[in-house]
């Protein structure tokens, strides 16, 4: 009994050990049953393409026929004219990855032959149809060391039940002989060619196209997303779903992000053919990787602010806030440095997306030999919402900022009332800063998709610590 219950106890550590050490996803991707159908046709229709261009050996052999003597025959320029899959499903099978079940599928083909018996020397042409053709293909899904997808055949069987061969000449009665014998090789042979040409299928368009999924996505000069395979995609009954990184970073310099994904499980939903769950875990990198690469400094001029706002950045204007401005430098252009001293962090809930970020306002005297001489800095906070939607293949965005609390936090140019910069630093950020935010957010970041998708019907919807993306996709062939 102790024995049983170390061993208990020791598996029950190696659980525990497994799960704490798994990798949760940023991002997670499912495609349901009707994403799944969609795909089917598409691969249903390279599939027929392919087997249509299967190629048979020449046949030959010899059998006796009583009071007549051996019969030899040969059978060439075998020709399959066509071959069509008209039934078939796609289903996702736990622990097994995908299964097609084709059914009542049929060919045609035709060749020449050529006997001969005693002095009897013959030769034409015959047709050939193949009937009830059953074909179940297992599909092994996974992925690569560099988290790239992988799919190959794990599994293929074929089985043919009816084979007809139509031999044109004059000597009908002999070619019904052995049309049995030559049947039941087309059948072997067929069936054999069949997976060979599943298999060939499978590696050669299948995974070539997969592998087309852009695990790392360059999005800009600065930085770039990670969207590798964390784990092989999980088959359910429904769906399949598939765990990627989901981490932004810096192109100049990959540092390890300080907090870690929390659990994301999708909802139940299957009205589109794929949905997209972005984690607040892939957000929030995004924050970290612009913050740390540097891009999350802004300069104010004099020359940025709107022709149609009246002030101007200058110690001028300031002086009605700073008195001593005009005494320590007069009548001198200025510059503010906008910078965050942490990368900026947000929340996803039910009712949206929403940040605090607090940013260091650094003002500057730019003197006549055009050094700069520090003046004072702010701090300043705000209730920042935003608005997502999907476009062209990508995540994009428009951030709201509410009202803005300033507060002092160094000077050298002496105290001074904060609250009576309030407007304008809500003119800076509402007219300069946050236009150019949004101008990027406009462009957006790249959806994990292959070569020639684009998505329709989108759909945002927020859930606690991820956003779900609803679609349907449309395919577009190589012309």
């Amino acid at each position: 009994m102790g024995v049983q219950n170390l061993a208990v106890a020791c598996g029950a550590l190696a659980l525990c050990l497994v799960l704490t050490t798994a990798t949760n996803p940023g991002f997670v991707v499912r495609i349901t049953q009707a994403g799944l159908d969609y795909a089917h046709q598409h691969g249903i229709a390279m599939l027929e393409k392919k087997l249509a261009e299967l190629t048979l050996p020449d046949m030959s052999g010899d059998f006796r026929v009583l009071r007549v003597g051996k019969v030899h025959y040969e059978l060439s320029r075998l020709r399959l004219r066509s071959f069509h899959l008209p039934y078939s499903r796609i289903s996702p099978v736990p622990n097994v990855g995908l299964q097609v079940a084709i059914s009542n599928a049929f060919a045609e083909l035709d060749g020449d032959w050529r006997v001969k018996m005693l002095f009897i020397r013959d030769h034409g042409s015959f047709d050939l149809k193949v009937e009830n053709v059953y074909i179940k293909i297992s599909l092994r899904l996974g992925s690569d060391a560099t988290g790239k997808p992988t799919i190959s055949t794990s599994d293929c069987s074929t089985r043919i039940s009816k084979v007809r061969v139509l031999f044109s000449g004059k000597f009908g009665w002999l070619y019904n002989l052995f049309h049995g014998a030559i049947e039941s090789k087309f059948k072997k042979i067929l069936e054999s060619k069949v997976c060979d040409s599943v298999a060939e299928s499978v590696h050669n368009e299948l995974q070539t196209y997969v592998r087309t999924l852009p695990v790392t996505a360059k999005i800009d000069a600065r930085t770039g997303i990670d969207y590798s395979f964390v784990a092989p995609p999980v088959a359910t009954a429904q769906s399949l779903d598939t765990g990627l990184k989901g981490e932004f970073y810096s192109l100049a310099h990959r540092s390890t992000v300080p907090f870690s994904p929390l659990p994301l499980s999708l909802p139940s939903d299957h009205d589109r053919m794929v949905y997209f769950g972005a984690s607040s875990y892939f957000f929030n990198t995004a924050g970290f990787a612009y913050h740390t690469s540097g891009a999350l400094v802004f300069e104010i001029t004099d020359a940025m602010i709107p022709k149609d706002v009246d002030f101007h950045l200058n110690t001028s204007t300031f002086s009605a806030f700073v008195p001593q401005l005009e005494q320590m430098y007069p009548n001198m252009p200025m510059k503010l440095r906008l910078s965050t001293l942490t990368a900026p962090f947000l929340n996803i809930g039910p009712g949206g997306i929403s940040l605090k970020p607090v940013v260091d306002v650094q003002a500057y005297a730019i003197l006549p030999n055009s050094s700069l001489a520090p003046l004072f800095v702010l701090s300043l906070t705000g209730n920042v919402s935003a608005v997502i939607d999907v476009r062209s293949g990508h995540i994009v965005g428009s951030l709201n900022v509410g009202r803005i609390k300033l507060s002092l936090k160094d000077s050298v140019v002496g105290t001074f009332q904060v609250r009576l910069l309030q407007s304008i630093m809500n003119i800076f950020a509402s007219n300069i800063l946050l236009p150019r935010l949004n101008a990027r957010l406009d462009e957006g970041f790249p959806l994990p998709l292959p070569d020639r998708i684009r998505l329709l019907n989108t759909f945002v919807r927020f859930h606690q610590n991820f956003l779900l993306l609803g679609a349907d996709v449309h395919f577009q062939p190589k012309a």
